[in-house]
């Protein structure tokens, strides 16, 4: 006979195993997720996955750690807390995953969109083919057919990429 000490540990053994896959996802994923990714990455139910994500929040909010879980419009994602993005850029800064010409197309890109391919083409020269080639392959950009050329945008990937609000700018952080 089992007892009810001895099914309550069983229990607590499980939720934690669940939290740790839980966390595993978020972490290897990188973006946001749905529930419905989240329920085909962990075989777990979505009560049980809106449990384990509020008892994340309140440990990573409680507890001495870098990250945190965000959630917008019903998705979630972990990300390493604000305080700590001068860490990234600095980090982002030394080995880039992209290149200074790369991180310039972009930026005027950013600024100016939408932007005529053509246009980008015509300041940054041939090389940008290849950069909106690899934003766009990263889904950092939307791309537009008009005419001989596409019309180029953000896309919402780029701002959760650059943990930005749609329109905003980064807070400035003290080191």
């Amino acid at each position: 006979m089992v007892s009810s000490e001895t099914l309550n540990e069983i229990d607590g053994i499980k939720e934690e195993e669940n939290m740790k896959l839980l966390e595993a996802i978020f972490f290897i994923s990188g973006r946001f997720l749905t529930m419905q990714e989240l329920i085909s990455l962990s075989n777990l139910n979505p009560l049980v996955i809106k449990d384990l994500i509020a008892k994340l929040r309140e440990k990573y909010d409680k507890g001495d750690s870098a990250f945190e879980i965000i959630e917008k419009n019903g998705l979630w994602k972990m990300d390493v807390k604000q305080e700590f993005f001068y860490l990234i850029n600095k980090l982002a800064t030394g080995s880039s995953e992209f290149s200074k010409a790369e991180q310039e197309t972009l930026a005027i890109i950013a600024y100016k969109q939408p932007i005529k391919q053509s246009v980008i083409i015509k300041i940054r020269g041939n090389k940008a083919y290849e950069h909106v080639k690899k934003f766009s392959e990263l889904g950092l950009l939307k791309k537009k057919k008009e005419g001989h050329t596409h019309i180029l945008l953000l896309s919402d990937d780029f701002y959760d990429y650059f943990n930005l609000e749609e329109g905003g700018k980064l807070q400035p952080v003290e080191e």
